[in-house]
């Protein structure tokens, strides 16, 4: 007996690992998540396809999964390549006419290989153009006074198109572009794009795949990630300088995902695989999560 047990450990010990996730997956069916992740994370092949993967597995476990992504280096890849210069002000990208066309462009044509890959994994999925429908309402963006071109920011979610995929069990991927009541389409930023898209869906989750390990004490020597943050928490970090950079607006997008009704959020690293399951179905978790402060 006992040496069939240790010849069977293997098997026994991911047994284990099924029967930790089973209240999560009790107390997550139906619902649903949305995940958003910027084009520096998918640009690695290996950790895009273990993405997707945890994708299609959240839809046959009976979650309902959302997915917004970015492109920002294939953009200022594209923009280069027109003999443009990618041009930034306070994390936004200036967008005049030319630079709308490219970015429309590259997220469409992104959007169509994630389908593409993930109905290779199995999943039941959809693109769904928000810059198209008029999911995501918006206005043109000032920052400080300046026009920085046609950014949008958003006004109002009409998520309907998303709901009818997501009733149908079906995975929709988002290309998260604005339009104004004229028709006019807008560059979105996608941290907020995911969040309003978040809050109008009425999320369990808003999920940030990025590819750093999360909110650390010492960003310098990138140490000491912080597994979990109440809301205040996290914006007493922002003032401090501890969320700083590029986390700023990822953390801000957590904040405003949470004052808008969705329940939790989270920031994981794309570079370990598999994050995304061992963050929603582990009780320890993999990255930085943000909660409400009565949580």
């Amino acid at each position: 007996m006992r040496s069939t047990i240790k010849r069977l450990a293997g098997a026994i010990g991911k047994a284990s690992v099924l029967l930790e996730a089973m209240p999560y997956l009790q107390a997550f069916r139906g619902k649903v998540f949305v995940i958003k992740t910027g084009g520096n994370a998918l640009s690695e092949e290996a950790a895009r396809t273990q993405l997707l993967q945890d994708l299609v597995f959240l839809q046959l476990a009976g979650i309902r999964p959302v997915l917004v992504h970015g492109g920002g280096p294939e953009i200022s890849r594209a923009i280069k390549a027109a003999g443009g210069k990618a041009k930034f002000v306070q994390g936004l990208r200036v967008t005049d006419r030319k630079t709308l066309g490219i970015v429309a462009r590259t997220l469409r044509g992104r959007n169509r290989s994630l389908v593409k890959e993930l109905r290779a994994f199995g999943g039941r999925t959809a693109s769904i153009d928000c810059g198209r429908t008029g999911i995501l309402e918006t206005t043109r963006r000032r920052v400080g006074g300046a026009d920085i071109g046609w950014v949008g920011k958003i006004q109002a979610v009409r998520p309907a198109a998303i709901e009818r995929l997501l009733r149908e069990e079906v995975i929709p991927v988002v290309v998260p572009m604005g339009r104004d009541r004229q028709g006019r389409l807008y560059n979105v930023n996608a941290d907020q794009a995911g969040a309003a898209l978040a809050a109008g869906l009425k999320a369990e989750k808003f999920v940030l795949v990025t590819d750093v390990l999360g909110v650390l004490k010492d960003q310098k020597n990138k140490r000491g990630l912080i597994g979990h943050l109440r809301r205040s928490e996290a914006n007493r970090l922002i003032t401090r300088g501890v969320i700083q950079g590029g986390m700023i607006p990822k953390a801000r997008a957590c904040i405003e995902a949470l004052d808008r009704g969705v329940h939790k959020t989270h920031m994981i690293d794309i570079r370990i695989p598999h994050g995304l399951l061992l963050e929603i179905f582990t009780f320890e978790g993999i990255g930085t999560e943000i909660v409400h402060d009565e949580n």
